[in-house]
């Protein structure tokens, strides 16, 4: 690894630059991104925030590598991935970026440990190890006492922390969450903001926050907001929310 490279890995874990991406149908282009420029410095939390249809969700699968761009650079841990192939970008995908969605997406019958041990089955991580390593994940999201639990026996809050264990399992350089708290009340909402903001300030993950939610947002440290496919601002927050210390994991 070059000079420039480990600058750049030891300070942005993501670098955007000239970012476009369209998508066609039938001979129809329909362009979605328009030439973003942004860096994520390593444990920032961020949120993008943008109305429907403005291309938060688009950037956040190419940042995920569930999407490619269609041009422009994207660096990530100092390396351009715009050239990785199919198994490569799968491969960044399990090993540095962990996911939380809207939707929990568990498996019902499985256990709380099995959930979160599920993105270790095809990996190289060993049998003996897993199990040690699922406990330590969800004991950090307070939900010790629910490991023998199906998630089909938990409420909304507890499921969406047992999706941020499974995505913490693997120690990712990138925290994506997409609309967390999209299915809750607002108390469990509060309540897994509190905990993506601890998981941040105390533990330093770079956390990647998707929503349309002002007050979710606003427990992040920058927001980037998009309309039309474009940054229309990038600011630090002012009036960040944070949490007293009797509210965390509750």
């Amino acid at each position: 690894m070059n000079d420039s490279k480990v600058a750049s890995a030891n300070s942005d874990v993501i670098r955007v630059k000239d970012l476009f991406k369209q998508y066609e149908n039938d001979g129809v282009v329909t362009p979605v991104l328009h030439g973003l420029n942004f860096s994520v410095p390593r444990g920032q939390f961020l949120a993008i925030m943008g109305p429907s249809g403005s291309g938060k969700s688009t950037l956040m699968h190419i940042l995920g590598f569930l999407d490619v761009a269609s041009t422009g650079l994207y660096e990530f841990d100092g390396e351009d991935v715009t050239k990785f192939d199919d198994a490569q970008l799968a491969s960044m995908r399990g090993e540095k970026i962990g996911f939380v969605f809207q939707a929990f997406n568990l498996l019902p019958k499985a256990t709380v440990l099995e959930n979160v041990r599920l993105p270790l089955l095809y990996s190289n991580v060993p049998i003996s190890k897993r199990d040690e390593m699922a406990k330590d994940a969800i004991a950090s999201v307070g939900l010790a006492h629910r490991i023998t639990n199906l998630s089909n026996q938990l409420s909304g809050g507890e499921k969406q922390r047992v999706a941020i264990a499974r995505a913490l399992i693997r120690k990712p350089a990138v925290i994506f969450a997409d609309e967390p708290t999209g299915n809750l009340d607002s108390k469990s909402g509060i309540q897994i903001m509190n905990l993506l903001q601890e998981l941040n300030q105390k533990h330093g993950h770079t956390i990647i926050l998707v929503t349309h939610e002002t007050y979710t947002a606003e427990h992040a440290e920058r927001i980037i907001r998009l309309m039309d496919g474009n940054i229309v601002s990038d600011e630090a927050v002012k009036n960040r929310r944070t949490a007293s210390e009797d509210q965390i994991l509750k």
